[in-house]
């Protein structure tokens, strides 16, 4: 038996060492080398062959394509958008994907625990149609039974008859299934509970993960089938393991919000076939997650029309469209020299040169003054056109003054004031 070699395999970059090092000389990353070691009598030439046979060369060629060996004309390759797109029946989770799921087309959603991508996705693969009527859709779930997935979609009240899922955590097995119904769609909840026998480590690892996701994917395009993939987030809100996930899959979407609150917002980082940082809105009810186009938890009417100091609407662009924010700021008697600056939802350095530009240009006195500033409703605004309504909010907040009812600010302020 040949001796088995350990690497050392950046979970940040998914570079290769041959020792362990404190930093990653690849992205410069701490403490991100995992050790891996390959299984016993699988080489890489070995499994890589295993790889190709299991995932490509046992299952049938593209629907669409009579062929994939060789370069083709251009003139003679058709275009994806003339099969048509699957629509989720979730409008604002088609807003975010630029139109619905492509054909053959992987997309990676990452979100905090309890925040909701199960529901999401159940809710998405009881609806999804194209212009021809409701297609097949795969559900695997390698972290719930059959028996709770099904219980969660009898609950959320959609439509089951096309619907099949399945609990399996090993990746041969999925193929087979998949191969086997030939859906339009299948989803996997989650990629990191997914495994490969011939694959050292557990799942979970580098290793496991790297190779599950790239070969779903290859999956997805042998069969011609769309792939949604379930990922797991980190403390600081990354999507768990190595960054080449994100470069494998065609879409990258984050389900963000806070599970004590109904507002649940859909971001996009990455689309190929659509528009890039799209934003979708919904809110969290018991029958599921309902559309809020117009911005849930954003800034309610009673905002607009009864101002209190420190309050200011603001609209922004987020994505293709316009939403109405409210940003709220607070001062309060602080200790020179160790005064606090704090903002959540906003950048703390567009902060910083805004409370400059007042102490400055506008002769308020905030040096001694706690500053605080915030976003209802859990938005995000890295916005520079939202400066003036920064400015306004903690000018009002300071001098205890207000604008009109439906009054909205909406600008960038320079240095010069």
């Amino acid at each position: 038996m040949p001796k088995l070699r350990t690497t050392f395999v950046c979970r940040e970059c998914g570079s290769e060492h041959g020792r362990w090092l404190g930093r990653c000389p690849g992205c410069g990353a701490w403490d991100a080398l995992e050790e891996q070691t390959p299984a016993p009598g699988l080489g890489p030439a070995k499994a890589q062959t295993t790889i190709v046979e299991a995932i490509k060369g046992s299952l049938p060629r593209p629907r669409d394509e009579a062929t994939t060996d060789g370069a083709r004309p251009v003139s003679e390759i058709g275009d994806e958008s003339e099969h048509g797109r699957i629509t989720t029946g979730i409008g604002e989770l088609d807003r975010v994907l630029g139109g619905g799921l492509v054909p053959a087309s992987s997309v990676l959603i990452g979100g905090d625990p309890g925040i909701g991508k199960s529901t999401l996705l159940l809710q998405a693969a009881c609806s999804m149609h194209t212009t021809d009527g409701p297609v097949d859709v795969l559900y695997v779930s390698s972290e719930e039974s059959a028996s709770q997935v099904a219980g969660r979609a009898r609950r959320i009240g959609g439509n089951t008859e096309r619907l099949y899922v399945l609990a399996e955590t090993n990746l041969h097995r999925i193929a087979k299934e998949v191969q086997r119904l030939r859906p339009s769609v299948f989803v996997i909840d989650s990629i990191q509970m997914v495994f490969r026998e011939d694959v050292a480590g557990a799942p979970g690892s580098v290793g496991q993960l790297r190779r599950c996701a790239a070969d779903a994917v290859a999956l997805a395009k042998s069969v011609g089938a769309a792939a949604m993939l379930v990922g797991h987030v980190t403390k600081d809100g990354a999507l768990a393991g190595p960054r080449l996930l994100e470069h494998l899959v065609d879409a990258v979407l984050s389900f963000e919000g806070d599970r004590y609150h109904a507002a649940r917002l859909v971001r996009t980082a990455k689309n190929r076939f659509g528009t890039a940082l799209e934003l979708g809105v919904l809110e969290m009810t018991p029958e599921g997650l309902r559309e809020a186009p117009h911005g849930a938890g954003c800034i309610s009417a009673q905002s607009l029309d009864d101002p209190r100091p420190g309050s200011i609407a603001c609209p922004i662009m987020a994505g293709t469209r316009c939403v109405t924010v409210e940003i709220q700021a607070l001062t309060a008697t602080g200790f020179p020299g160790s005064v606090k600056r704090k903002c959540a939802g906003l950048d703390s350095n567009r902060l910083a040169i805004v409370l400059a530009v007042l102490e400055q240009h506008a002769r308020l006195r905030l040096a001694d003054r706690d500053v605080f500033a915030s976003v209802a409703g859990g938005l995000r605004v890295p916005d520079p056109a939202s400066d003036l309504a920064l400015g306004l909010a903690v000018a009002g907040a300071q001098l205890g003054r207000t604008l009109g009812p439906r009054t909205g600010a909406c600008g960038e302020i320079g240095l010069g004031g």
